[in-house]
């Protein structure tokens, strides 16, 4: 179990309580999953603008919705109520491998820096 543990990266959870209601925690992770969803919306909406004016104000709004699911991550992971797995740079490094050699598929010259 203490494996396990090592392998997270996680401030310490800020206490929520146990009730049936919502907490401050449900609603950050209810308005993260919604700026994720619209960050997605947008970017459809973004490729598929044919006139420059709606799409600059689409970016916009894109930008504005990009940086609130940024913020809304940030602070979730500060209260400890987001985290992630850490890897093994061994891992890492295969993945890297791994991947570096599709840039030979790309329809155009790319070079991995």
């Amino acid at each position: 179990m203490q494996n396990q543990n090592q392998n997270k990266i996680q401030n310490p959870s800020t206490q929520v309580p146990k009730t049936p209601q919502m907490n401050d925690r449900d609603f950050l992770n209810d308005m993260l999953s919604t700026e994720k969803y619209m960050t997605q919306a947008y970017t459809t909406a973004l490729h598929e603008a044919s006139h420059q004016h709606l799409y600059d104000d689409i970016l916009l709004i894109f930008n504005e919705t990009q940086k609130m699911q940024r913020d809304l991550y940030n602070l979730m992971f500060q209260k400890g109520w987001y985290k992630m797995e850490a890897q093994d740079t061994q891992k890492i490094q295969q993945s890297y491998q791994q991947h570096s050699g599709y840039t030979n598929q790309f329809p155009y010259d790319s070079q991995i820096q």
